[in-house]
């Protein structure tokens, strides 16, 4: 396990793009044959990539989590980026097909990670925050979630939010997943900037464009910067900073919070002017 060290709201102003991207973004965390894990700072948020191929991938705990098991004391949503899958939590097994969700639940012992074809493999993105009750391991489909349409063609903006973590469908302690998918022609996702006070938010883009690319933007709407990313990086967002990116095409990004509530409205506009 790596651990990310985010930094504050006045350092960042004075970071040189290295030091920005080493203190916000994490690159390279799908790797075939591989369970890579990230422990960051904002929250106390895990997120991990499982990309299993020939045989399964364990997900455990240990002395650096100050645990016995991965979910002794917290909740995770995973989120299926790949092909056909199946994930095993305490014997019972989940099939998770391309972008459907499984959320698991506090006191979960024992998780594995398979594909069902090694050549064709699953691309599991794991977001995980503490949790201080226990509420059921629950399998959701692209059908099952709380789909949003908003935005505009007009505005280069169209997109569907997919919620599958949240009141009202699958119920957690605090953490709240899903994916947003932008409309063909469309490039802007969460606009206008804003910030969550009382949450953070952690960012894995993906199903760019060949070559495609994204303009992240963070900071303070006062002082803001910008970090360059390609498909399957992941971005740190504290509860100080703004968030909205701008791509080269149409793409998708899987955003999960943790915090003071979960009420997905929740959230502090900055004004564009």
């Amino acid at each position: 396990m790596d651990t990310i060290n985010t930094a504050d709201r006045q350092a960042y102003r004075r970071m040189t793009t290295d030091e920005q991207r080493a203190h916000f973004l994490k690159t390279g965390l799908f790797e075939a044959g591989k369970l890579n894990v990230l422990y960051s700072d904002v929250d106390r948020a895990v997120v991990a990539a499982a990309v299993p191929t020939t045989h399964a991938l364990e997900l455990t705990g240990g002395k650096e989590m100050a645990c016995t098991f991965f979910h002794e004391r917290r909740e995770s949503g995973v989120i299926n980026l790949g092909a056909e899958g199946k994930i095993t939590v305490d014997g019972t097994v989940y099939q998770v097909g391309p972008r459907e969700c499984l959320y698991i639940g506090k006191g979960a012992k024992n998780v594995s990670f398979a594909s069902i074809l090694p050549t064709a493999p699953a691309q599991f993105y794991l977001v995980s925050y503490p949790a201080h009750a226990a509420y059921p391991t629950t399998h959701a489909t692209a059908e099952q979630a709380n789909r949003v349409e908003t935005g505009s063609k007009k505005d280069a903006n169209q997109r569907t939010i997919n919620q599958f973590i949240r009141p009202g469908k699958i119920q957690s302690c605090q953490l709240v997943m899903g994916y947003t998918q932008l409309a063909e022609g469309s490039v802007w996702n969460t606009y206008p900037p804003h910030t969550h006070d009382r949450r953070t938010e952690v960012y894995c883009y993906f199903n760019l464009p060949e070559n495609g690319r994204i303009i992240h933007l963070f900071g303070e709407p006062d002082e803001t910067r910008h970090l360059v990313l390609q498909e399957k990086d992941v971005v740190f967002s504290p509860a100080w900073s703004i968030h909205s990116g701008v791509g080269t095409g149409a793409y998708c990004f899987v955003w999960a919070m943790g915090g003071e509530n979960q009420v997905f409205e929740d959230m502090d506009p900055a004004k564009i002017r």
